[in-house]
């Protein structure tokens, strides 16, 4: 018997790293670990996600990995109790600001004695020297940390180039001073690590309002709760509350806990987690969700779902989960990545030795052009490009309700061009109504809705429960069925006090011997003809009556087809109902004729959405994520609408928190603007690269004005990322 290999996933925090090449390799250094089968390092949320065997890699072994490779890691707080990012991040800032203060207030001094003075007298030579030293080898110490680190490894970072240039600017000033005289070069040293410590305090800022979006869903959820015990009120840690505990929720106060309501009635505003603006009516046997907001009113709850298990937390590791995903764009990044840096060694030393030997230009300007080269490739625009926009995007996607299960789905959905929608509960608003019914051979009225309600009491299907719930509200009194048969997408089939009961679609019937009257075909085109669902029914093999139901179309959906079909897609809906009902729900939201499919079967979903691939479609199916599953996973990308906490999170690649086909268009949106804008990131990340180094070969960049492009590279990479807040 062959085993297979558990596999466990774990997040770790990564601190240190600083470009594509800082990722490539942390990934390298992870990947030998045995037992490790998957590695994914996001520079962005400075994390790495693995697949393990945890019966072979232990933490201790990928901590330590991480440690060799020159970076510092830990696994990630528990998820019931999660630190921000921000918390750690601020004390990093701090602490950058302030030697980005220090930098300044040292290299300044040295930059107007450098312009002031072409050749500065000794005294003013010493006195740079005295001013750059701690900004070379303290301020700049972090970069000789993590390029010793690298060379330990025989690889090459971004570090490797800071280091290499302005240590070699350094230490000739240093021989001019002391041996060789002639011009010094000790502004060039400061200036570049004054820029670069700039560069990356801006950079940080700017990820850090790329995180903001994530971070206030982790703070939607309070800190302490309400708990009731024996009738005494008692505060208490949310992280303290226990399934079954019974908590108070006054006006103003946000829900703790997944709870359902026992007693009270209030608006919750539910916006901050499906984008709803209209608080939610809630009275006794409702749900709420932890982190929504009491806006009046006073609720008293029963805790469900604590801590981990929370709407919230799943929303908040969904979203996790995607940003530290790598989209299949950035496989090309990281390939450049891994041959970048040395690349460019060669390269500025071949800068060196042309400016030398071939053009007899001199040590210094062979030494400054090559430090240029040096400073202007370092690849940090290239690690953030898509790290970042994916980072933004699925921020910007939890605000709006839009949960995007990994980087690769934002791609895909780029690439749609046909949307199929199902009908019941997507098009539709899911709650089926009796409309009207006609009895049949006589029988009473009150008889039939009576059988045929105790009939349906033994099933779920909407059309059932919808006639159920219309002869309780005529005040019958619905029996149970002593036996009950449920033939899926027919109807369904009963014993009741000695009635054979058979209810459900015209072929049902007449697979089951029942002869269908003119009268009763008559009824039901009729009733077809005006959008409603039948439904049929037969007692003891007789025509008893028709029900006619209707699913009233969502008030979104007319807007929703049509903006859809705005974007260039073509929108197609498909149901189990009949072809007339079909055609007019469709003619009612706007979707053609052709692009109908009816009476089509559950399991059959998935093959309609086969058969439109085959056709060389990319499809996109929208479902409710719980009995459209075959279809969400045949499609190529998979989108399940929820209503509030009942979501399937995991059932589909994109999860709408609320019943609202807007949601369809946000996603498509959002992911076409997403990877336009990891697009344009890689573009000029490339382009910068293309255009710099040999600009900065041929002479016309010095190395002060190098690191200063090198730097805004990397914050107008992220700046545009940004911009992903407001496009859609």
């Amino acid at each position: 018997m062959i085993s297979v290999p558990s596999t466990q996933e774990i997040h770790l925090q990564i601190e240190g790293m600083t470009c594509a090449a800082c990722v490539a390799r942390v990934e390298r250094a992870l990947k030998r670990v045995t037992g490790v089968h998957e590695a994914v390092v996001n520079l962005a949320t400075e994390s790495a996600t693995l697949q393990v065997d945890p019966t072979v890699a232990r933490l201790e072994q990928l901590l330590e990995a991480v440690e060799n490779a020159g970076y510092r890691a830990q696994p990630l707080a528990d998820e019931t109790s999660p630190s921000l990012p921000s918390e750690r991040s601020a004390q990093e800032l701090r602490a950058s600001r302030r030697r980005l203060l220090a930098s300044m207030v040292l290299t300044l001094p040295v930059f107007v004695l450098s312009m002031a003075f072409h050749h500065p007298s000794p005294a003013l030579q010493w006195l740079m020297l005295a001013l750059t030293t701690p900004v070379q080898f303290v301020i700049g110490a972090p970069f000789y940390v993590k390029a010793w680190h690298a060379l330990r490894a025989r690889t090459a970072t971004m570090e490797t180039l800071i280091v290499l240039g302005t240590s070699a600017a350094y230490f000739y000033s240093l021989a001019a001073t002391f041996w060789l005289g002639g011009a010094v070069y000790y502004e060039t040293a400061g200036v570049i690590i004054t820029l670069i410590t700039f560069g990356k305090y801006l950079e940080a800022r700017a990820k850090g309002r790329a995180r903001q979006a994530i971070e206030r869903l982790m703070r939607l959820a309070p800190q302490v709760a309400t708990r009731l015990r024996d009738g005494q009120e008692e505060q208490v840690p949310v992280s303290a509350v226990q399934v079954g505990d019974l908590l108070l929720v006054r006006s103003g106060e946000q829900v703790p806990v997944d709870g359902v309501v026992v007693q009270g009635a209030a608006a919750v505003d539910e916006s901050m987690l499906t984008g709803e603006s209209v608080p939610v009516e809630k009275r006794p046997g409702d749900t709420v969700a932890a982190g929504t907001l009491n806006t009046d009113g006073v609720l008293t709850i029963r805790a469900q779902r604590v801590g981990s298990d929370t709407y919230l937390a799943q929303i908040v590791r969904a979203v996790e989960r995607a940003q530290a995903g790598k989209a299949p764009v950035q496989r090309l990044a990281d390939t450049v990545a891994g041959v970048f840096v040395p690349i460019v060694l060669l390269i500025a030393l071949g800068t060196f030795v042309v400016w030398l030997v071939v053009l007899k230009a001199g040590f210094t300007t062979a030494m400054i052009h090559a430090v240029g080269v040096l400073v202007i490739a370092c690849p940090c625009a290239l690690g953030l490009a898509t790290p970042t926009a994916v980072l933004v995007g699925t921020g910007r996607g939890a605000e709006l309700g839009v949960l995007v299960k990994d980087a690769e789905t934002l791609e895909r959905a780029r690439q749609i061009d046909t949307v199929v929608l199902d009908k019941t509960g997507t098009l539709t608003l899911g709650k089926p109504a009796v409309g009207q019914f006609q009895v049949l051979n006589g029988m009473p009225e009150g008889e039939l809705l009576r059988l045929t309600a105790g009939a349906e009491a033994g099933t779920t299907h909407p059309l059932g429960m919808a006639i159920v719930r219309f002869a309780q509200e005529h005040g019958i009194a619905v029996p149970l069925p002593e036996q009950v048969r449920t033939v899926a997408g027919r109807g369904v089939l009963a014993q009741i006090e000695g009635y054979g009961v058979t209810a459900g679609a015209p072929r049902l019937l007449e697979e089951n011997g029942v002869m269908l009257s003119e009268e009763m075909r008559r009824r039901v085109q009729d009733w077809q003809a005006q959008g409603y669902t039948t439904v049929l029914v037969a007692v003891n093999d007789e025509p008893a009556g028709v029900f006619a139901l209707r699913d009233e179309p969502h008030p979104s959906s007319r807007q929703a087809v049509r903006r859809l079909q705005e974007m260039g897609l073509e929108v197609w809906m498909v149901t189990g109902d009949q072809r007339t009902v079909a055609d007019a729900i469709a003619q009612e939201v706007g979707i053609p004729p052709s692009h109908v499919l009816a009476e089509v079967m559950p399991e059959e979903k998935a093959q309609q959405v086969a058969r439109l691939q085959a056709q060389g479609r990319r499809v996109a199916f929208v479902g409710d994520g719980i009995n459209d599953a075959p279809a969400l996973a045949q499609a190529d990308v998979g989108i399940a609408m929820g209503e509030g906490t009942d979501i399937a999170l995991e059932s589909a690649d994109i999860a709408l928190l609320k019943s609202d086909l807007n949601g369809v268009v946000t996603a498509l949106d959002l992911s076409r603007a997403t990877v336009r804008t990891i697009r344009q990131n890689l573009f000029f990340a490339f382009v910068y690269n293309v255009l710099g180094i040999p600009l900065a070969a041929m002479g016309y960049l010095s190395p002060m004005l190098a690191a200063l492009a090198m730097s805004l590279s990397s914050v107008s990479v992220v700046t545009n990322a940004l911009r992903l807040r407001r496009a859609v």
